[in-house]
């Protein structure tokens, strides 16, 4: 098996049949193209954002990847394993966390859902004890071990189903929305634990997220898909400068002042009384503009807002089809 490929796609498709009202008593098959061409290689031990807008074919190729579909066209192979051919194989080897839908067993306790999985997956106690262990500590979760999945907050929830897709230790982590619902302290931890996985294990992990966050501080390369195609594969900071996604500052001064002028790189898109904000590339640090800015005005507070991924897509796309 090529390392350099460990999950790898090569012209994949996934076509739907779907039926739509033609007339009165009359119904017309139409296809629907989920998934057009895709290629695309992950190496063992990456972590790539994969992102797009909603529909855009994220969660059909991860279904694919686990073998829950099967493609319509081309080559898929995780691992070495066709997952359509062998699920069961390939399931050792995976880990999912499909966003707002659990693995877990609604009316049991977290503890007990994680001694099923152990039973399913047939993991050694020691492993197991040791890896639970370790994900209860690091995602804080034994406040929550014997309460009912059911009575679990989103939050609480996302970080109960990390820890079960982790428990028999997996080659390859799927992680659609990881810290949805969670507060900010609970996001930092989410992710200075899966950046530690990755360090650590080696684990391959292929994110999909509407947090640019979750990107810039777990993953070095970004694929964005739109209408089933591959749209960009290379680093964020390209994607900022094929999109020109801008951040945002939000300035609090002492009192209302005339917009602010002459920081370079900036230019202030609203005043409202005291706050204001001032708009900079993305690719750009906001270091500079925030020394600046408080060199020069009488601040109270200050933030940076990210764009947001549906943004920057609609900005390059636009930019594409003008051309």
């Amino acid at each position: 098996m090529d390392e350099a490929r460990f999950i790898d796609l090569d012209g994949v498709e996934k076509v739907f049949e779907v039926r739509r009202k033609a007339g009165f008593l009359r119904r017309e098959r139409h296809e629907v193209r989920a998934v057009d061409g895709l290629s695309f290689g992950v190496a063992r031990g990456e972590m790539v954002g994969y992102i797009g807008p909603n529909g855009a074919g994220k969660s059909t190729t991860i279904k694919m990847l686990t073998g829950i579909l099967v493609p319509s066209g081309g080559r898929l192979r995780v691992a070495g394993i066709d997952p359509a051919k062998e699920r069961t194989r390939l399931a050792r080897r995976i880990g999912v966390v499909f966003g707002q839908r659990t693995t877990l067993w609604w009316d049991l306790p977290l503890r007990d859902s994680y001694a099923l999985v152990r039973r399913m997956y047939r993991i050694p106690d020691a492993r197991y004890r040791e890896n639970l262990d370790r994900c209860v500590e690091l995602l804080d979760l034994a406040p929550l071990l014997e309460v009912p999945v059911r009575q679990l907050s989103l939050g609480q929830r996302m970080r109960g189903d990390i820890a079960a897709a982790l428990l028999h230790d997996p080659d390859v982590l799927y992680l659609d929305e990881p810290t949805i619902g969670l507060d900010v302290v609970s996001k930092a931890k989410v992710r200075g634990f899966l950046r530690d996985l990755n360090a650590e294990r080696g684990t391959t992990v292929l994110l999909t997220t509407h947090d640019l966050t979750d990107i810039e501080q777990l993953c070095e390369r970004v694929m964005v898909i739109d209408h089933g195609r591959l749209m960009y594969d290379g680093g964020l900071d390209g994607l900022h400068a094929v999109g020109e996604s801008e951040r945002t500052l939000v300035v609090d001064l002492e009192r209302e002042l005339p917009p602010i002028d002459g920081i370079p790189g900036t230019r202030t898109v609203k005043v409202d009384g005291p706050r204001q904000w001032l708009a900079f590339p993305a690719a750009s640090s906001a270091a500079p503009v925030v020394a600046a800015v408080a060199a020069e005005y009488p601040l109270v507070d200050l933030s940076v807002r990210e764009p947001a991924i549906e943004d920057v897509i609609a900005t390059m796309y636009a930019d594409r089809s003008a051309v």
